[in-house]
C-alpha cells in the first residue's frame, strides 16, 4: 500500500520509467506464464518473511508477543512445508492457467504509461471488483458442504493464521481465486501496468489478513473501511461470516459481519 501511495502522489515520470523498463527492454516479462508464475510466487514468499521473522523472534521478545492474535507460535518447518505445499500447486496449476489466461489477454501493449491518478483508480477498481466476485465465491462454498470439504476445507486447517497461509489451499480453490484476479483485472480493463500494482497490493492483503498480528499502524486501523487480520482471524476460528477479503461493507449489508475480540496487549 505503501508504494501505491508513492505511485499516486508521485510523479507521472517514475511510472513512465517503470513502463519503458518492462515494455521496451523487457517485453518478455508481460507475455511470459514462467516469469509471471515465479514473480508471484516470490512476491508472496517475500511479503510473509517479515512475519516469519516475527514468529521466529517471537518467543525472545515481549513486544512482539502483545501483538499476536493468538498464542501459538508458526515454527520454521511448518512456514517450509507451507512453502513447498503452494510451490507446488504454482507449477502443476497455476503456471497452466496463466498461460491460458496471458493466451487469451491482448498481446499489444499501450507504449504510455498510465498517469497516477489512473493507476491508482484502477487499481481500486480491480480491488473492488475482486471484492465482490470473492465475497460471493466465499459466501456460497461455506453455505454448500461439498463444496466447503472438497474446496475449501484445507485452508481452514490453519485456525490460526499465518502469512504464508494465505495461499495454504486446495489446488482447485487456489486456481479459481487467481481466476477472479485474472477477471477482475479483464472486467475493470485497466492498463497492464495497473494490473500489475493490482495484483502486488492483492497479495500484500492476502498476506496481512492472514498474518496473525493487530499492530498499531496495520492499514485497518488506519481504514477502517478495510478488513485485517483480526476481522479474518475470527473467520478462520469461527468458521463463518467475514467472507471479503478486502473491505467491510458486503459483510455489513448481508449481516455476516463477525464480533472481533482484540487481544489485550492491542485493545482500540
Amino acid at each position: 500500500m505503501i508504494l501505491l501511495a508513492l505511485l499516486v502522489f508521485g510523479d507521472d515520470t517514475l511510472l513512465q520509467l517503470i513502463w519503458d523498463l518492462m515494455y521496451k527492454e523487457h517485453h518478455v516479462l508481460l507475455v511470459s506464464p514462467h516469469w509471471t508464475v515465479c514473480a508471484a510466487f516470490f512476491t508472496h514468499l517475500i511479503f510473509s518473511a517479515p512475519f516469519m521473522l516475527l514468529d521466529l523472534l517471537s518467543p525472545h521478545a515481549r513486544w512482539i508477543q502483545k501483538y499476536r492474535m493468538h498464542g501459538e507460535v508458526v515454527a520454521l518447518h511448518q512456514w517450509f512445508r507451507c512453502a513447498c505445499r503452494i510451490f507446488w500447486k504454482y507449477m502443476v496449476g497455476v503456471l497452466p492457467l496463466t498461460a491460458f489466461f496471458l493466451s487469451v489477454r491482448r498481446s499489444q501493449f499501450p507504449e504510455r504509461a498510465p498517469s497516477s491518478f489512473l493507476a491508482f483508480s484502477e487499481c481500486i477498481s480491480c480491488m473492488l471488483m475482486f471484492d465482490t466476485l470473492f465475497f460471493m465465491f466465499h459466501y456460497t462454498i461455506h453455505k454448500f458442504s461439498w463444496l466447503f470439504h472438497n474446496v475449501h476445507r484445507i485452508h481452514h486447517l490453519n485456525r490460526d493464521t499465518f502469512a504464508l497461509a494465505a495461499q495454504d489451499s486446495s489446488i482447485s480453490e487456489l486456481l479459481f481465486l487467481q481466476a477472479l484476479a485474472f477477471i477482475s483485472a479483464m472486467l475493470v480493463g485497466c492498463h497492464p501496468l495497473s494490473e500489475i500494482l493490482f495484483h502486488l497490493v492483492n497479495t500484500w492483503m492476502a498476506v496481512e489478513d492472514h498474518c496473525g498480528y493487530d499492530f498499531p499502524w496495520a492499514l485497518h486501523r488506519l481504514l477502517p473501511c478495510f478488513s485485517g487480520a483480526p476481522h479474518h482471524l475470527a473467520h478462520h476460528q469461527q468458521f463463518k461470516g467475514n467472507f471479503a477479503p478486502y473491505f467491510r461493507h458486503w459483510d455489513c449489508i448481508f449481516g455476516t459481519s463477525l464480533h472481533i475480540q482484540r487481544n489485550k496487549g492491542n485493545k482500540q
